[in-house]
């Protein structure tokens, strides 16, 4: 069982932020939403271990309390 790494771990974390951002240019909410659940999902696809997906869940809820 893997752990979720919620620290800073991204290569170059600003350039993705603009690609990301960019991504999203021009898009409409639904098109923008739609883009982040594909992102989601291709992502999750990738990690593809449930234990840390399922605490990146967890983490993600409570980032909303």
């Amino acid at each position: 069982m893997s752990d979720l790494i919620l620290t800073p771990n991204i290569d170059d974390a600003d350039d993705f932020y603009a690609d990301l951002l960019a991504a999203h240019e021009g898009l409409e909410k639904a098109d923008s939403d739609a883009l982040n659940a594909r992102l989601v999902l291709v992502l999750a696809n990738h990690i593809g271990d449930r234990s840390v997906l399922t605490q990146a869940i967890r983490a993600a809820t409570l980032a909303d309390e």
